[in-house]
C-alpha cells in the first residue's frame, strides 16, 4: 500500500477488544499531564511581576514554551515511529517533571528569571509529544472511531485545565516551592502509572520500516514542503488555519466582554467555566453521534460552519440586548458564543481523525507533529494580526477575519470526501477484512 494516501489494515481482534481500556488510561494519563501544566501557567506571570519583569518578559516566557513545542513536536513524532509512543510519552513526562522541580525553586536561585525560562523551555520541549499522544489514539482505535476518541482525550485535557488553577491557587497557599513541587510529584506518579498501564500501540514492523527509511530531518522536511494538492497537506492546513483563528480572538474576547458587559477580573473566571463545560459536554455527548451519522468529512464542515457563525456573530451581540437586567442582558452573548466550543468540538478532532487515514501506519506520529507545529505557528501569528486589525479596523474586524479563515477550510476540504468512514473506498476493505478475521477466529 502507498504510506500517504492509503490507511493500514485493520488491528486484530485480540487488539481491538483491549482498544477502549488503552483509550481510558491514556485520558488518565492525559489529564494528569495536564493538571500540572496548568498548575504552573497561572502563577508565571506573577512570579515575573515579582522579579520587575515587563508586559514583553511575561509575553515572552508565556510564549518560549510554544516555541519549544512547535520546534520539538514533529522530532516527537518521528521519534516516536520508529521508537515506539509509549516511550516518547514517558520522556517527555521526564522532562516536565524536571522543568516542575526547576519552576519551583527558581525564584530562590541565583538568577531567577533565566531559571523561569530554562523552565518553560524544557517543558515545551517535553510538551511537544502532544502529536504522539493523538498517534497512540489512532493506533489503538478502528478508523470510524477515531474522531470520537480524540475527543474524549480533548475533554479530558480540558477537565484538567478547569481542574489545575485551583490547585495551584491552594498550594501557593502553602509556600511558593509548592505548585512546582506537587506538579513534580503528579508527573512522577503519572510516569510511573504509564510504565504500570499503559501498554505500547505502534506496530513493531511498522517501527522497524520508519528506522529503515528517511532520516528524520529528511523526513520532516519532506513533510514539511509538501505540495498542496495533497490530502494530507490540506488537512494540516485546515487544522491549522482554524486553530489559528480560534485562539487567535481569545484575549479580544475578553476585552470585548469588559468594555459591553462590564466583567471584570473577579467575573471573567465563569466565562471560562462556562466555555470549558461546554467543550467538554459537545466532545463526549455530541461529536461520536455526529461522526457516526455524517461522517468526518461532513462533521468537520459542520463545525467549521459553526466555528465561523459564531465569531462572526460575536460583535452583534452587543447591539443585541433583550433587558436591561445584568443577569439576561448576556443571554445572546451566551447563545452566540456557545457556537465556537460546539464548532472547535465538532471540527478539530474530526480533521487530525482523517489526518490518521490518509497518512501510512510508519509515519503518523510524524504528520500529527507537523500538524502540531503548523497549528502552533498559526497560534502565535493570528493574534498578532488580530490585534492589529482591532486597533486599525475597529473592534469588529478580528473576528470577521477569522471567521472567513474558518469558513475557507470549507472550501479546502472540498474533495476529501473519499476518505470519510462514510464513504471511504478503504473503509470498505477494511471492514471486509475485519469480517475475514472474525470467520477465520470462529473457526
Amino acid at each position: 500500500r502507498d504510506s500517504v494516501t492509503h490507511p493500514t489494515a485493520p488491528a486484530a481482534p485480540s487488539e481491538r477488544a483491549s482498544s477502549s481500556g488503552k483509550l481510558w488510561i491514556l485520558m488518565i494519563t492525559a489529564f494528569i499531564d495536564m493538571v500540572g501544566l496548568l498548575m504552573v501557567i497561572p502563577l508565571l506571570p506573577f512570579y515575573a511581576k515579582t522579579l520587575g519583569a515587563g508586559g514583553l518578559v511575561v509575553g515572552t516566557l508565556i510564549s518560549s514554551f510554544a516555541v519549544a513545542q512547535l520546534i520539538s513536536a514533529p522530532m516527537w513524532g518521528r521519534f516516536s515511529d520508529a521508537y515506539g509512543r509509549r516511550p516518547a510519552m514517558l520522556v517527555g513526562l521526564g522532562a516536565s517533571g524536571i522543568a516542575y522541580i526547576v519552576f519551583a525553586f527558581a525564584l530562590s536561585l541565583p538568577h531567577p528569571l533565566f531559571f523561569l525560562f530554562l523552565s518553560r523551555i524544557v517543558q515545551g520541549a517535553g510538551g511537544g509529544t502532544v502529536s504522539v499522544i493523538q498517534a497512540y489514539v489512532a493506533d489503538a482505535t478502528k478508523p470510524n472511531e477515531r474522531a470520537k476518541a480524540l475527543g474524549w482525550l480533548s475533554a479530558a485535557t480540558n477537565a484538567g485545565v478547569v481542574i489545575g488553577p485551583a490547585i495551584a491557587s491552594f498550594s501557593h497557599n502553602l509556600g511558593p516551592h509548592w505548585p512546582g513541587m506537587i506538579a513534580a510529584l503528579l508527573c512522577a506518579l503519572n510516569i510511573l502509572f504509564a510504565l504500570r498501564y499503559l501498554p505500547e500501540s505502534h506496530d513493531a514492523n511498522a517501527r522497524l520500516r520508519t528506522r529503515g527509511g528517511r532520516a528524520p530531518f529528511d523526513a520532516v522536511a519532506r513533510v514539511a514542503w509538501t505540495d498542496f494538492r495533497q490530502p494530507y497537506a490540506r488537512l494540516i492546513w485546515m487544522y491549522s488555519v482554524g486553530l489559528g483563528a480560534y485562539y487567535g480572538v481569545n484575549a479580544l474576547i475578553i476585552l470585548y466582554l469588559s468594555r459591553h458587559f462590564d466583567v471584570t477580573e473577579n467575573s471573567i473566571g465563569f466565562f471560562f467555566m462556562y466555555i470549558g463545560g461546554l467543550s467538554i459536554v459537545f466532545r463526549l455527548f455530541l461529536l461520536g453521534p455526529a461522526v457516526d451519522k455524517l461522517g468526518e468529512v461532513r462533521t468537520a464542515r459542520l463545525g467549521a460552519l459553526a466555528l465561523g457563525c459564531g465569531l462572526g456573530l460575536v460583535p452583534l451581540t452587543a447591539y443585541v440586548k433583550l433587558t436591561s437586567l445584568p443577569a439576561i442582558s448576556w443571554l445572546p452573548f451566551a447563545v452566540v458564543i456557545a457556537l465556537v466550543p460546539l464548532g472547535a468540538s465538532l471540527n478539530f478532532p474530526s480533521v487530525t481523525a482523517l489526518l490518521s487515514r490518509v497518512v501510512g501506519e510508519n509515519e503518523r506520529g510524524l504528520y500529527m507533529g507537523v500538524q502540531q507545529t503548523y497549528g502552533g505557528i498559526a497560534r502565535v501569528i493570528y493574534p498578532l494580526i488580530a490585534g492589529i486589525a482591532s486597533d486599525h479596523f475597529g473592534e469588529a474586524s478580528p473576528f470577521w477575519i477569522s471567521a472567513g479563515f474558518v469558513l475557507s477550510t470549507i472550501v479546502m476540504g472540498s474533495q476529501l470526501g473519499k476518505y470519510s468512514s462514510r464513504t471511504s473506498e478503504f473503509e470498505i476493505e477494511a471492514l471486509a477484512d475485519e469480517a475475514t478475521d472474525e470467520a477465520r477466529a470462529a473457526e
